[in-house]
């Protein structure tokens, strides 16, 4: 009963004055509020990345050429070749047990046109399994087959953009499309798939919307391995037998040790440094890494907002017990003890406290459909703005973090206890006779 008279009378002293008491919750709910938003965004950030480098396939192993650097090609005149070789590609298959299957890739800057339809793209070689490894859909006919690859057919596979881009209005299966000067039957349309994360400089990011693919053994045939690419009157070339080779180990277990036996194999390739060897599995271990940090910085961050808000709690206690100095007199007189004035205003400490987490807490949980309301007002009526974001902004989804409600709502109210206790124990040391003349 006297616990329940006690907050009966914190929460009539606070709405003595509304407006104070709404500024002080305030601080309190936009530390909580932040506490939930930054980790949310964190998180949704974190997750986004670690969903990129998990495409890439935690049991691969990925080969990927780089063009050396201009130091080592100085002085050597003609087409330098670079970058893995079919060679390597068969060393790498016969020698190593632990691979379980190998996906030789070519990739070239191409030109895609059907008429008057023209797209700028990427000719990919490639063998049947790359749309597994890659994570590819087929929306409509099929993916390349063994077949394909055999018997060098002049057929593709359009990416959904190159698909809209060429054929606006026909179905573009069983049609023929042009590839520079050679032209090839479409015989499927994939369905769209996001870009795969960029990795340093040895592996940069992978945009699948303006992809086309030809089986590798026609784009041997038909391309070869010397690209000459005319660039304002001047000409270009370069000689490299494979872009990528992306290797799928038998057990993630092996990943690592194979990744080093992959790297003595190839390590003819260190003079040119033309060579580079990503493991997604050790990328996707860092990625979680550095979750915790940015969650733990995030954290740190909205905390302060947090201790903002209790030193507003402070200062509005402090004042509280300045203008209610008379009141404690009187209440002192009639009796009420030290530990009676100092449960008083802990309560209402408390209350503000409270309040204001539970309405953080609210203002946290409507950050996601808060995100999606700017999003579609800015694609609705700002459109330009929106394209000109960068894709993290425009694509990341924040992603409540559980934890974080009860641990923001806990520390607000411990926020409220600790400033609180001060201003609370010096309105319980009042001189009951010299409270009494206070005016």
């Amino acid at each position: 009963m006297l616990w329940l008279r006690t907050w009966q009378l914190g929460v009539k002293s606070l709405l003595l004055h509304p407006l104070r008491s709404l500024l002080t919750v305030l601080g309190i709910f936009i530390g909580v509020a932040s506490v939930i938003w930054l980790l949310a965004i964190g998180e949704g950030i974190s997750n986004k990345a670690q969903e990129q480098i998990a495409g890439l396939g935690a049991d691969n192993i990925i080969v990927r050429t780089v063009k050396p650097p201009s130091e080592v090609t100085a002085g050597i005149r003609g087409l330098v070749p670079y970058g893995l070789t079919r060679d390597d590609y068969h060393r790498l298959t016969a020698t190593i047990p632990t691979i379980d299957r190998a996906l030789p890739i070519r990739e070239l800057r191409r030109q895609f046109r059907n008429d008057a339809q023209l797209i700028d793209g990427r000719l990919v070689g490639c063998t049947p399994e790359y749309a597994e490894v890659t994570r590819l859909e087929v929306e409509r006919g099929r993916f390349l087959t063994d077949a394909d690859v055999l018997h060098e057919h002049k057929h593709c596979v359009l990416a959904g953009k190159v698909a809209d881009r060429l054929f606006p209005v026909d179905d573009p299966l069983g049609k023929t499309i042009h590839v520079e000067a050679d032209y090839y039957q479409v015989v499927g349309v994939l369905e769209p798939r996001v870009a795969s994360a960029g990795i340093g400089g040895s592996l940069s990011g992978q945009d699948f919307s303006a992809d086309v693919y030809i089986p590798i053994s026609t784009l041997w045939r038909r391309i070869g391995d010397i690209v000459i690419t005319r660039r304002s009157g001047s000409f270009e070339g370069e000689q490299v037998e494979l872009s990528q080779v992306t290797l799928r180990v038998d057990d993630v277990q092996n990943v690592i040790e194979t990744s080093k036996v992959v790297e003595l194999t190839l390590e003819s390739h260190d003079a040119m440094s033309d060579v580079a060897v990503v493991v997604p599995l050790e990328l996707l271990e860092q990625a979680r890494t550095t979750r915790l940090m940015f969650i733990l910085f995030m954290g740190l961050i909205a905390a302060i907002s947090l201790v903002v808000g209790g030193i507003g709690i402070m200062n509005i206690m402090l004042a509280s017990v300045t203008e209610r100095t008379r009141e404690i007199g009187i209440r002192r007189a009639l009796g009420a003890k030290q530990a009676d004035i100092t449960r008083q205003f802990l309560v209402e400490t408390v209350v503000l406290s409270v309040v204001g987490g539970t309405t953080g807490i609210i203002g946290g949980i409507c950050l996601l459909p808060l995100v999606g309301l700017v999003r579609g007002g800015l694609q609705k009526y700002a459109p330009d703005v929106m394209s000109s974001l960068p894709d993290v902004i425009q694509t990341v989804e924040p992603a409540l973090v559980s934890w974080s409600i009860p641990l923001a709502f806990g520390i607000s109210v411990l926020v409220g206890v600790v400033f609180g206790l001060y201003p609370a124990m010096r309105a319980a040391s009042l001189d009951p006779i010299e409270a009494l003349r206070h005016e």
